[in-house]
């Protein structure tokens, strides 16, 4: 066949395709208005998982699944920026770690609203300013990140979804290597890539800031000056980079969580967060973890973290498989709550990995 004929064949199913996406474009904006006026919330992550999903059953190829989702990912991003569009609360400014986390769950065409810390991602959420909120809950290599686990006990935001993003991070500056006097990034990060700054720049002052893309915007001011980010914060701020996948760790993963105001419904696939404190008594921590061995619940997650309340008093915050509406985490939730001093139920959400 001649290269016009396929090129005309190909025009052809573009067409069609224009016309397919705006009958459902026309489909997702009846559904909006429906969710409207029952006063449910926008973005549905039930759903968005049922959709990946089927695809993912659907999918016949040549096009590979991860193909498939980044193109949904951007038709759902499209039905979501429909009339007034969705603001999306996270710790800015463009091209930080938890920006690059939101594009991946939430796509492009909705609007981003940077904050400078994870107490303003809640509070942009509660004040009704941003519909949902990004931020991040673990590291691979350095752990829980303890600011996000404080603000969930105050507040009264649910989790509604995960993002599990993989990290990589990169020395940038306009200056080389010998030159750079000061390194600025985010906390956790220096945590990350110790073993390497000790080895290359082990003189270099390393100052912390709220966020890799923060770190990026200093340096493009500041003389003899570094920061450790990412090649999009490189790109976006006009930065060379000086050293490539610079942690000590491969396969540094990040967990981030999306907060909002509407508890999300079952898909079959779910997890469930939930935090509690224990009576202070000699086996109390076991007492509260046998209502899960009971009813073979798997606990993926356990921290600890000072109440701040009384000295020595703890908050427990667990993950575990399964539904808050499942009929055996319901049982095992009953049990726990009458053996705990307090317990609160975070949020249940579809897997992610």
């Amino acid at each position: 066949m001649k290269l016009t004929s396929l090129r005309q064949k190909v025009d052809s199913i573009d067409k069609a395709i224009i016309e397919l996406l705006n009958k459902r474009a026309n489909l997702s904006l009846s559904i909006r208005k429906l969710k409207i006026k029952k006063s449910k919330g926008i973005y549905s992550p039930d759903r968005e998982k049922q959709v990946l999903s089927r695809l993912a059953k659907t999918n016949k190829g040549p096009l590979n699944q991860q193909a498939v989702e980044a193109i949904y990912r951007e038709i759902m991003s499209s039905s979501l920026a429909l009339g007034q569009p969705l603001v999306i609360a996270c710790l800015g400014p463009e091209a930080s770690f938890t920006h690059q986390a939101s594009l991946k769950k939430f796509g492009s065409l909705v609007t981003y609203s940077a904050c400078d810390t994870i107490s303003e991602v809640f509070n942009e959420v509660e004040k009704g300013n941003a519909d949902y909120g990004v931020v991040p809950i673990e590291n691979s290599i350095e752990g829980a990140v303890t600011h996000t686990m404080d603000m969930l006990v105050d507040s009264d935001l649910k989790i509604c979804a995960q993002i599990i993003l993989e990290i990589s991070h990169n020395l940038l500056s306009k200056y080389d290597i010998k030159s750079i006097k000061k390194i600025y990034s985010n906390p956790q990060v220096f945590g990350q890539c110790r073993m390497w700054l000790e080895k290359n720049l082990p003189r270099v002052e390393c100052i912390e800031v709220s966020s890799t893309a923060k770190a990026a915007q200093i340096c493009t001011k500041e003389k003899n000056s570094g920061c450790i980010a990412s090649i999009l914060a490189a790109k976006v701020y006009g930065l060379k980079v000086i050293a490539k996948s610079i942690e000590d760790v491969p396969h540094n993963i990040t967990r981030f969580l999306v907060i909002g105001r509407d508890d999300v419904g079952p898909t079959g696939e779910d997890k469930t967060s939930i935090m509690f404190s224990i009576k202070d008594k000699v086996g109390a921590l076991h007492d509260m973890l046998v209502p899960f061995q009971k009813f073979r619940i798997n606990l993926t997650r356990i921290e600890s973290r000072p109440s701040k309340k009384k000295a020595w008093d703890y908050y427990f915050f667990v993950d575990l498989k399964g539904h808050r509406q499942d009929r055996n985490v319901k049982l095992a939730l009953s049990i726990l709550e009458d053996k705990c001093k307090y317990l609160k139920i975070l949020g249940s959400y579809p897997v992610s990995e």
